[in-house]
């Protein structure tokens, strides 16, 4: 039986049918921009390969990436591929102290660092001794660079295979509930799960669609690595463009014009967020009811977010407010809701055009299973299905059933039509003190749905009951000073406040809404470089004031 096809593979034959096809462009300042095609991508990355192979390193090494997203970061990949490594990303956000931790627990033999904002931070927890090579975006810095290295060096030849066991990458996953784990993912499963999302893709914008798509969520996690770079070295025909900066980025959108857009919640809430600024939600609400005068409308709107060549736009990595998706489909963006993990490569669950509701996450994938425990826990066998936790065989025992199903840790039920909906996480339920547990997630979308809010947080553990903090939206919060507005503001949240307390058990009403008064942030510690919330970082961090909020009166508080 002739073996499948692995992402190697994939790309000798773009290689060789593709070679003057632009895979990738980057830009690199002053609106300037440089094209890679496919075979100035294979020449640099087999370049890379032969000196990586010559610094002697023993095969399944692990070769470490600290970089925002970027061309490079692709050919680097590859070029660990061929040479016979392990790729190792690290979010180009951390800070030294978990830098540190990635390289030394996952024994990296070399690190590439690449386009960084805070790589003066970062340093010192690289050891002294690992070696180094800068790509051509890096910090100024006396490190090796990649152009001087590829200028000398000739390329590998040949096909260098891997096999179907051999161990790809270890993805680390954010540590939003405390250290990184160190996710080991094969060939042969990234590659299945890479051409199941390139099908899955390709059967909704049609096959003779070009696929444009902006490459700018983190590398390091796997949303962005398996449906960009992982799907874009399957299909071949991809181009995919880079983001410069956040100040550039409506700017990088217009370029790329993409005909897929991927993205997490907190983006789909500024992205609203921007709109409003520019046209009150109840001036646009009017405008998009107008019959023929509404598609124009919200054509405008989706233009002007770059949007308005998108076939498909997707959500994913946490939950995203039902309103939302319904908001942006009101503009005739096709945006949908998926849902998968690190732990299965992203290759879990998606809506499609026949099968897909505001509020659930979607459909099994072809390949996956799934079942709902007992305990209301949902369990997933994926193609995409991750070896194990580097050095923690004890939490790989934990994590996977007798029959091969992974436990995700997130709570869930499933529609006749199977449709999954997400109804929390196992671990965030907590106990009030009457005794009665609460799930926040659900809360808390109904709260990131109010057009004020950008992000929000339930807890209440011990408590008499549940409180939400809010941060309140970017454009709003330098106004938040002014009487005026402040009044406005408490209005808004009293009446949200009374909103949701009407659509959850009694056991799970909210007692106040306190207003954060400084931004929750990656920066800060606040956020996780994939931006979902740090939960018991915010709750820590507030610990000491809750007896003063409980034992004031009214619906608002500010901090």
């Amino acid at each position: 039986m002739a073996q499948k096809k692995l992402m190697l593979d994939y790309l000798y034959d773009h290689e060789a049918k593709l070679a003057d096809h632009v895979y990738m462009t980057q830009p690199i300042g002053g609106g300037q921009v440089i094209d890679y095609t496919w075979g100035q991508t294979m020449d640099q990355a087999r370049r890379m390969a032969a000196h990586l192979q010559s610094r002697g390193f023993e095969p399944g090494s692990r070769i470490a990436i600290l970089s925002k997203n970027c061309a490079h970061f692709f050919m680097a990949e590859i070029a660990i591929w061929m040479a016979g490594y392990t790729t190792v990303a690290i979010f180009p956000t951390e800070t030294s102290e978990t830098v540190n931790f990635v390289l030394d627990h996952s024994g990296a033999s070399l690190l590439f660092v690449g386009k960084l904002d805070t790589w003066d931070q970062q340093e010192s927890g690289v050891p002294a001794g690992l070696p180094r090579i800068a790509f051509p975006l890096a910090p100024k810095t006396k490190i090796e660079g990649w152009d001087a290295i590829i200028e000398r060096t000739p390329p590998l030849k040949g096909h260098p295979k891997r096999q179907p066991d051999d161990l790809a990458m270890f993805i680390y996953t954010s540590g939003s509930t405390g250290q990184p784990k160190g996710v080991m993912h094969s060939f042969g499963r990234i590659s299945e799960s890479c051409e199941g999302i390139c099908k899955d893709i390709e059967s909704r914008i049609g096959a003779n669609v070009e696929i444009r798509a902006l490459s700018y969520l983190p590398l390091a996690h796997v949303f962005e690595r398996a449906w960009v770079e992982g799907m874009s070295m399957v299909s071949g025909k991809a181009h995919i463009f880079f983001a410069e900066t956040l100040d550039t980025f409506v700017k990088d959108l217009n370029r790329a014009r993409p005909t897929v857009f991927i993205s997490v919640p907190r983006l789909w809430l500024k992205f609203q967020h921007g709109v409003f600024a520019k046209m009150p939600p109840k001036k646009l609400d009017r405008l998009l009811s107008i019959p023929i005068l509404g598609r124009i409308v919200g054509r405008k709107v989706l233009k002007g977010l770059g949007l308005d060549e998108a076939r498909l736009a997707g959500s994913g990595s946490a939950p995203i407010p039902a309103e939302l998706i319904s908001w942006y489909r009101r503009l005739g963006l096709n945006l949908i809701e998926g849902y998968a993990m690190t732990e299965d490569f992203a290759y879990s669950h998606n809506s499609t055009d026949q099968i897909n509701a505001p509020g659930c996450v979607g459909v099994p994938l072809p390949g996956v299973q799934v079942r709902i425990s007992e305990e209301g826990e949902i369990l997933i066998k994926s193609p995409g299905q991750m070896v194990g936790y580097y050095k923690r065989p004890d939490l790989t025992a934990e994590s996977i059933t007798e029959d091969g199903f992974f436990r995700t840790g997130d709570r869930g039920e499933r529609r006749a039509d199977g449709l999954l909906k997400i109804t929390g996480r196992v671990k965030e339920l907590f106990k009030t003190s009457k005794g009665k547990y609460v799930a926040p997630a659900p809360i808390e979308n109904m709260l990131n749905a109010h057009p004020m809010v950008e992000l929000s947080l339930v807890s209440g553990v011990g408590q008499p009951s549940a409180y939400a903090m809010v941060l309140l939206n970017e454009e709003l919060r330098p106004k938040a000073k002014e009487v005026a507005v402040r009044t406005q503001v408490e209005q808004e949240l009293s009446q949200l406040l009374k909103s949701v307390n009407q659509k959850v058990a009694d056991y799970e009403s909210l007692k106040m809404i306190v207003i954060a008064d400084e931004p929750w942030t990656i920066e800060n510690g606040f956020l996780t470089p994939t931006m979902k919330i740090r939960r018991a970082r915010i709750e820590s961090a507030v610990e000491a004031k809750l007896p003063e909020w409980y034992a004031k009166k009214g619906a608002v508080h500010w901090m």
